[in-house]
Parts: C-alpha cells; sequence; structure tokens
C-alpha cells in the first residue's frame, strides 16, 4: 500500500497537494479489486456512500441511467483516471454507475476528505472540475439528440402535429451575460427560461427562474449565467410530433423546451404553445404508470381496464387515424407498464435482501409487442439478456438473482393484464433468460437444427426489441442474429413455409370465406399475419434489421426491394385490418364478452366489406408471392 501512495503522490493532480494534505487524502484509503462486469458504483447506493476511486489498472464504463430504463454509455474510465466524482456533482439529479469491464484494481478515497480538499485547495479543485465539465459537456449533447431522436421516444408518433407548428423564435442569452440581465430578459419577455449561446446558434445551456432565485439568495447575481445555467436538458426535434413535448410540459409547467433542427437551436417549446391542443388522456396516463407504486394501480392503468383510455382510441379511430399507429401507441403505454413492472420487482428484491443486480441485464419484448403491433388483447412474449458474469466469484448468487427476479417480473406482469405465455416465452424460462455469450452459441445452433415446430418460436423471437436496462446487449444480439439468419436458405423455406399454414380465406371475384353460421374470419390468422410474415421474410432476405412491420416496408421501398406502391398497398391493408379488430376488441370490451381476432362478416356493412376485401386481396397476394417462391425451391 505504502509503494502505491508514493507513486500516486508523484502523479498529476495529487502532486498539487501538500505532504500535510495528500496524508489527509489517503489516511483511510483502500485498494480494491473488481471483477469484470462488477459494479464499482451501482446507480441504487446512497450518495453518502459512494467513495471516489482512482484507476489502478484495468478498464471501466460510465453509465447513465434514464427514467425510461433506457441507460447510456457515457465515457470509460482509464488507469489515471478518477471515477465517481460525476455521480457526487450530479447531487442525485442523475443517476449514474460504474462497471468494470475488465478485471479492474482502484484506489478508493472516502468522499469527505476528497471534498474537504476540493475545498481548500483550488488549484486541485481545478483540475478536477475542469474534467468533470468536460465530461458533462459531452454528456449534455449525448442525451440531448437521443432524448430528441430515441425509438424509446416513438410513443406519440400517432398524431400528425409536429413541433415546427407549434413552436416560437428562440430567446438568446450570451453566456457572459449576468443572471440579473437573464432576469430582466425572462421579465420583459414573459419567458420562463432562456437559452444560454454565444453564437445564437449552438445552446450551452438555459437558464430560468429556478437558477435566478439561486443566484439571487446567494447574493450572486452579477454572476455570468454559465455559472449557474442547467445543461442537462430535455429537448425535442422540430420534426418530432408534437404530444411528445407536451407529456413533458404537463408536468413541468415551468419548463420550457428547445427545439433542434440538427445541431441548431430553432425555437422553443412552452406551456401556452398547447391552449388549442385538447386531448390530455394520453400524457396523463403515462404520466400515471410512471409514478404509480403497485401492480393493481398498473392494472387499473392497462389499456385493458382503463376506460377513459379505451373512450381515446374510439376518437382517434373516428379521426381516420392509421390502425397500426394506434396499435403502437397501445404497445407504447404496454411498455411503459412493463418497464414500471421492472422497477418494482428490483425494488422487491432488495427489500427481500438480494440486493441490487450485479451486472448489467436488458428485458426484452418480442412478438406484436416487439413488433409495436398489440391490441387490446395480448400475452407476455418476453426474454433477458444478461453481461457475461460465469467468470465473477458470485456467479452462482448472480444465476439466482435473475432467476427469482424474472419469476417476480413475469408475475407482476400476469397482475397487471397481461397473461402468461401458454408456450413459455417468458424470462423466467431459462430457455429465454441467458447471457450474451450463451444467446449467441444457442442462436448459432438453433439456426443449424431449425424445425417446422421451433420456426413458430423463432418468428416470435425475430421480432424482439430492447425496453428496459442495458441497450447495447440486444443491439449486438441484433447485429449477429441480422446476419447469420440472412445467409441461411433453409430457414428462409421454413418461414415461407409456415405463412402458407393459414390461407387467406379470399376466393376469385371477392367472395370472403367465413366459418360458420355468423361467418367469423380470424383476422390474425387469416390476413394480419400474412403480412407480418412476408414483409419478414423480405426484411430477412436483405439484411434489414428493423423489427415493426411498418418500419420494415419503408426500409425494403428505400433499398428498392419493394415498389412504393406495394409498399403503401401493404400499409393500407395492414391498417384497415388492424382498425377492424381494435373496433371489434372495443365492442366485445363494451359487452363483457372475450376478447377475439374473430370479426362476423354478417355484422359489416356494405362499405365496410369492401374495405375488408380490398385488404384480403393484398394480403393474399402478399401470400402468392411467397407461394410462388416457395414451389420454385427458391427464396424471396
Amino acid at each position: 500500500m505504502e509503494a502505491y501512495l508514493d507513486m500516486f503522490q508523484s502523479q498529476y493532480p495529487f502532486s498539487l497537494l501538500s505532504d500535510e494534505e495528500f496524508a489527509f487524502l489517503t489516511k483511510d484509503s483502500k485498494i480494491k479489486d473488481y471483477n469484470a462486469h462488477q459494479f464499482i458504483i451501482h446507480e441504487d447506493q446512497s450518495e453518502d456512500d459512494i467513495d471516489i476511486h482512482f484507476l489502478i489498472s484495468g478498464l471501466a464504463n460510465s453509465i447513465m441511467h434514464r427514467s425510461n430504463g433506457k441507460q447510456l454509455s457515457i465515457r470509460y474510465y482509464y488507469p489515471g483516471d478518477l471515477a465517481g466524482m460525476m455521480v457526487v456533482m450530479s447531487s442525485g439529479e442523475m443517476k449514474f454507475s460504474v462497471q468494470a469491464m475488465e478485471a479492474t484494481q482502484t484506489l478508493c478515497f472516502p468522499k469527505s476528505a476528497f471534498m474537504a480538499l476540493m475545498s481548500s485547495n483550488r488549484q486541485f479543485s481545478n483540475v478536477v472540475l475542469e474534467g468533470i465539465s468536460s465530461t458533462m459537456k459531452s454528456l449534455y449533447q449525448e442525451v440531448k439528440y437521443k432524448s430528441a431522436d430515441s425509438d424509446e421516444e416513438s410513443d406519440t408518433e400517432l398524431y400528425t402535429k409536429r413541433v415546427d407548428g407549434y413552436m416560437e423564435s428562440p430567446v438568446f442569452i450570451h453566456s457572459t451575460a449576468t443572471v440579473a440581465e437573464a432576469a430582466k430578459v425572462l421579465q420583459e419577455q414573459e419567458l420562463e427560461g432562456v437559452i444560454v449561446s454565444d453564437d445564437r446558434k449552438q445552446m450551452l445551456g438555459m437558464i430560468g427562474y429556478s437558477e435566478i432565485l439561486t443566484a439571487f439568495f446567494q447574493n450572486d447575481q452579477d454572476h455570468q449565467v454559465d455559472k449557474y445555467m442547467k445543461t442537462d436538458i430535455y429537448a425535442v426535434m422540430s420534426s418530432n410530433f408534437i404530444y411528445e413535448a407536451l407529456s413533458y410540459l404537463k408536468h413541468h409547467p415551468t419548463s420550457i423546451i428547445p427545439v433542434f433542427h440538427k445541431e441548431n437551436v430553432v425555437g422553443f417549446l412552452r406551456q401556452s404553445s398547447f391552449f388549442n391542443i385538447q386531448d390530455s388522456i394520453y400524457f396523463d396516463l403515462t404520466y400515471r404508470i410512471s409514478n404509480s407504486t403497485g401492480v393493481e394501480e398498473l392494472r387499473n392503468l392497462s389499456p385493458f381496464n382503463n376506460k377513459a383510455f379505451q373512450t381515446f382510441i374510439r376518437q382517434l379511430i373516428d379521426q381516420g387515424t392509421f390502425g397500426y399507429e394506434i396499435c403502437e401507441l397501445i404497445s407504447s403505454v404496454n411498455d411503459r407498464i412493463h418497464k414500471q413492472v421492472i422497477h418494482l420487482a428490483e425494488e422487491e428484491m432488495k427489500n427481500e435482501g438480494y440486493g441490487t443486480p450485479d451486472i448489467n441485464y436488458c428485458f426484452i419484448v418480442m412478438g406484436s409487442q416487439g413488433r409495436k403491433e398489440q391490441g387490446f388483447s395480448t400475452d407476455q412474449d418476453n426474454g433477458i439478456i444478461l453481461s457475461d458474469y460465469h467468470n465473477m466469484e458470485n456467479a452462482t448468487e448472480i444465476e439466482r438473482y435473475f432467476r427469482l427476479f424474472s419469476q417476480k417480473v413475469n408475475l407482476m406482469l400476469e397482475q397487471c393484464g397481461f397473461p402468461l405465455c401458454t408456450g413459455g416465452i417468458m424470462a423466467k424460462e431459462s430457455k429465454w433468460r441467458h447471457t450474451i455469450g450463451e444467446w449467441s452459441l444457442n442462436l448459432e445452433e438453433w439456426i443449424k437444427s431449425m424445425d417446422a415446430q421451433e420456426i413458430r418460436d423463432f418468428t416470435i423471437f425475430m421480432d424482439f426489441r430492447p425496453i428496459f436496462g442495458d441497450y447495447s446487449l440486444a443491439y449486438r444480439l441484433r447485429e449477429q442474429l441480422t446476419a447469420k439468419v440472412q445467409k441461411k436458405l433453409h430457414v428462409h423455406q421454413l418461414l415461407m413455409k409456415d405463412t402458407l399454414r393459414f390461407r387467406v380465406p379470399f376466393q376469385p371475384f371477392g367472395r370472403i370465406i367465413g366459418v360458420g353460421k355468423q361467418r367469423n374470419l380470424n383476422l390474425k390468422k387469416s390476413a394480419i399475419m400474412q403480412i407480418v410474415n412476408a414483409v419478414r421474410i423480405y426484411s430477412i432476405r436483405y439484411g434489414i434489421d428493423s423489427v415493426g412491420t411498418i418500419h420494415r416496408l419503408n426500409r425494403l421501398t428505400e433499398d428498392e426491394r419493394f415498389h412504393p406502391r406495394d409498399a403503401e398497398n401493404a400499409k393500407m391493408a395492414l391498417h384497415r385490418l388492424l382498425t377492424f379488430r381494435l373496433e371489434q376488441n372495443l365492442s366485445q370490451i363494451d359487452d363483457n364478452k372475450p376478447l377475439t381476432n374473430d370479426i362476423s362478416l354478417h355484422q359489416l356493412n356494405k362499405e365496410e366489406k369492401r374495405k375488408l376485401r380490398e385488404a384480403l386481396a393484398i394480403a393474399r397476394r402478399l401470400q402468392q408471392v411467397v407461394e410462388l417462391s416457395y414451389n420454385r425451391n427458391r427464396v424471396v
């Protein structure tokens, strides 16, 4: 230990400390060793329990945890770097963790001693804070773009109203202006906040009444605004749909939201920007879900049980909103319920003495939820991808933790109204809970030995999508899956054979074949899945890694693999079929009947039958193309 301390004292910035200061800092310091994937600092640690770590050897990753369950990798720590300062400086406003990427050794300093030296030695403090400032600026840039462009924020792509139709012209203030000058701008222009920029394009931060009051209370109103401005800011792009911002402003009424076009600020939104928008069911619901504290509360908020949300869906149908966009909205609400359940399950594990997860993991959803094509009737299709942990000393405890944790999640989801999957495709089953390394090996074997029965599980798995945790694990697996399946022609043929199991019940001259006295038609088996499966097969063939059917059609069109007219026809057919199913489910909910995919042809009027015939004709055409390719013993 003494040899280590002598070496550290000669290294920058510790060389800036006097012998007395260095002795004070290192009096209670310790050498700590961490295995690969082990947390050095965990997001759930109390701020009082967090220490400062100096990396002696190894490599560590700093991760920011967002409220929507997604994790962002912010930076890597190398030997000679200080870890833990960003957590301390954020004062709990953002959650961070630091995870060893390989065997790592650190010198751990008590936070109290470190902060005391920061206060007394200005030169040492400036060096440390300069590094933190640089990191926070990088963090701001990443959060700014990912908050605006991420798939995770596409909950509200349902609406036709865009941000640029509601934003106001930006109001800027220079970073060297005083806080008093900023207060005057806010008062004169009746703003909640002003954007800090030195070139009236690039945003450095934002200052509002909260920050100004802080400065005035400290009698520091003549200081420059860059001392008090916020850099952790929620932002949107000008092309985003308006409800993305509205959901945020609904519950942060004093905030403004900067609007970006590419890298430049082009406007801002505030509460008054939305006075002419009436619909509030969606963002009220999502807020209540994110702040719920129990399973029963979540159950009452689920689409199947929430009458106000069902009325909202009826209004969207009446307004002519695309059926696949409504299903995306329902899927996004279900995503939020899943995320909150995961939070509740983690809390239960802590309360029962199991602590927090020792490794990163990613919770994935599959099937219709993975494609964001859910209606009111759905069961669970989910799994977990774990960081590789088998080389860790506590591997047995980690395995037990996630076995119990996944059981809790699946049980809670069932209690929230998502029935257990009859086929067992759930995270609590060992088949659907693996490390990333195991997933990769199993994937190779799965594809190699695929049979007609396995292909049905495989089609559900192919539509997986991450919704919580370390998304990079899912992205790695998606990349491997896309590359492997594209080359396996026997899998293509099995997929095509599987989709031909159910024929589209549509005869020449437009006659629809119904079953029984009511002439019932199963919309899912008879038509929806024919479109979904055909588009999936085309996407696999051309190495397209998108998941949702509409996204796949867009990619196929962009890559000139699908004629734009055919893609639009497929979208139109999917829209009509999903809308028919939504209307049927809403009717069944009203009548307290079981939810099904069946629709009675007798109950359709002449116009509805025409729309159904056109949709079935398109589904049949897609099935015929697949069948033709299969019969010719080649792939599409």
